[in-house]
């Protein structure tokens, strides 16, 4: 049976390489991003090059209203939806003292309404073809919180919560819910340190590197074809990092 696979925050990073590593496996994939459409289409590009169909939607995920547009025409026009993977996040680096209520709300649209959004729209579908999936892309500072990251890891930390829970209200119904607790990915994210601020965390992880988007892509494959058994599970990528 023909599947679909939605993948947000899909212009670069890890997104991206989850859009990729994804395209041989599912006959159509859903990609969308906000801030960056170039980027975007780029990526619709790649995957169509593979031969497999991709549908780009530029828009906030944030918003609910956009969201429920975008569901609402990928359910029309695509397989079954088997997999969501909720990766759309932003970072915010610096005292609480000093961020703005704007900052704030912005980035718990981002980071963590967006995964209610994308996931309220999609669970009665999944519900009633007794099969799927949602993936939720967290960090391990979700686990153990960062100083100066204060707003992201209370994100994240949601996400982890939000995933436990929903794990086992879908549970009866065949769909499954986990997340990856990511630790330091070479993407975007991390523009804002310094080589020698990167060096430095990197003597603190025990892999001695930052991980790359395309382990955490096929960290998800891994995730998906595995045993229905395994739901409800944050599970750390992080180099050995906590």
């Amino acid at each position: 049976m023909e599947k679909t696979a939605i993948i947000t925050g899909a212009s670069r990073g890890i997104g991206r390489a989850c859009a990729m590593t994804l395209a041989s496996h599912f006959d159509c994939i859903v990609i969308n991003s906000f801030h960056n459409k170039a980027a975007l289409e780029e990526t619709r590009q790649l995957i169509q090059n593979t031969g497999t169909k991709c549908l780009a939607f530029p828009g906030d995920i944030g918003d609910y209203a956009f969201v429920r547009k975008m569901m609402d025409e990928v359910l029309k026009t695509c397989p079954p939806v088997d997999l969501l993977v909720n990766n759309a996040g932003i970072s915010h680096v610096g005292l609480l003292s000093d961020m703005t209520i704007e900052q704030w709300n912005q980035i718990i649209n981002t980071n963590l309404t967006s995964v209610f959004n994308c996931s309220n729209r999609i669970v009665p579908h999944m519900v009633h073809n007794q099969s799927g999936h949602i993936i939720n892309i967290s960090s391990m500072w979700g686990l153990n919180g960062a100083s100066c990251e204060v707003a992201y890891s209370a994100t994240k930390g949601g996400i982890n919560a939000f995933t436990q829970g929903l794990a086992k209200e879908l549970a009866p119904s065949h769909v499954r819910v986990n997340a990856l607790a990511c630790g330091a990915i070479q993407t975007e994210m991390n523009a804002c340190f310094s080589e020698k601020e990167l060096s430095a965390l990197c003597d603190e992880i025990p892999a001695c590197r930052l991980g790359t988007p395309e382990e955490v892509a096929q960290m998800v494959l891994h995730v998906y074809e595995s045993p229905f058994y395994l739901t409800g599970e944050i599970i750390k990528i992080d180099g050995g990092y906590l």
